[in-house]
């Protein structure tokens, strides 16, 4: 049988002082009620209750584990109530994962943002390039760019990620701003040693037609943060994910390349392990961030 059942049952039986009105509490027959105590009985090799036709009473072992019965129901009760106050309110630890090319002055502020509005929430964020595992690794959630996610995730598309081909205002002036595709693929570039971006196939806004560009890096890092911080000091002209360097553009640190052309861009997802018991906390993150993506992009036409 059911031992945790069969100790709620008991525990009706002391409560309500009668094995009938505890099978009425229970929706069990007088029958099962008895068969369940007996089980108890059984299981702790100890008698729990002395009964006439009239009375019943607890035995010493009885009244104990009477004691100890209904702590334990309690104390699993205020768990669970615990646990599904975490699912209906957003509070708590969000672990989150997401690519290093996240760390940009544009993401810190959206966290900001996000954790003015959800105070009782505290983030722990994660970047890794490397696809972290979500159950394994006890993440809440991961943000991933890609075209195919894996099949094994629950995934929220929240937006698409649009790569643009930019320099700062340093190299600018410098070296000249490059206004075409021979100028850019002459100008010395940084690019990430992880993923192959010396060959872009760029597509012509107004013509439609296809072109290649070939960069020629002078400066290549696994790292994305460190690669973004050499374009941004002048070494070269490289990509940056729109959504992350907007704030970049929108104060002239950086400065558009090639805006008649378009770069390939990936689907951004929210990927998560359960979608039956998704709790508060991650709902909340993902709509605010679907939000912050879904805002227009004014250096995108």
């Amino acid at each position: 049988m059911d031992t945790f059942l069969s100790m709620k049952v008991f525990r009706q039986v002391i409560e309500n002082g009668s094995f009938t009105k505890a099978a009425e509490r229970m929706d069990l027959s007088p029958a099962m009620v008895s068969k369940h105590v007996r089980h108890l009985e059984s299981s702790i090799g100890a008698k729990l209750l002395l009964r006439n036709t009239r009375s019943l009473s607890l035995t010493e072992a009885g009244a104990e584990y009477y004691r100890q019965c209904a702590y334990a129901l309690d104390t699993l009760d205020q768990a669970a109530q615990k646990a599904a106050s975490g699912v209906e309110q957003a509070q708590g630890l969000l672990r989150l994962t997401a690519p290093v090319w996240f760390a940009s002055s544009q993401f810190a502020q959206w966290l900001t943002e996000y954790s003015e509005q959800y105070p009782d929430i505290t983030l722990e964020v994660v970047l890794d390039n490397r696809h972290k595992d979500l159950v394994g690794d006890g993440f809440d959630l991961a943000l991933r760019a890609s075209d195919e996610p894996a099949p094994s995730l629950i995934v929220r598309r929240l937006g698409t990620v649009n790569m643009l081909l930019c320099a700062s205002a340093t190299f600018i002036e410098r070296y000249g701003l490059p206004e075409t595709l021979e100028q850019a693929a002459a100008s010395p570039a940084v690019l990430p040693g992880y993923v192959d971006m010396r060959v872009r196939t760029l597509r012509h806004l107004k013509s439609g037609e296809s072109e290649e560009l070939r960069l020629k890096p002078v400066f290549t890092s696994n790292n994305s943060v460190m690669v973004y911080q050499m374009i941004l000091a002048g070494r070269g002209i490289g990509y940056g994910p729109d959504c992350l360097i907007c704030d970049d553009l929108a104060k002239g640190r950086l400065v558009r390349l090639l805006p008649d052309y378009s770069m390939p861009s990936h689907p951004l997802y929210a990927a998560y392990a359960d979608r039956q018991y998704l709790s508060a906390k991650v709902r909340s993150f993902i709509d605010f961030i679907s939000g912050k993506l879904g805002q227009p992009n004014p250096f995108l036409r």
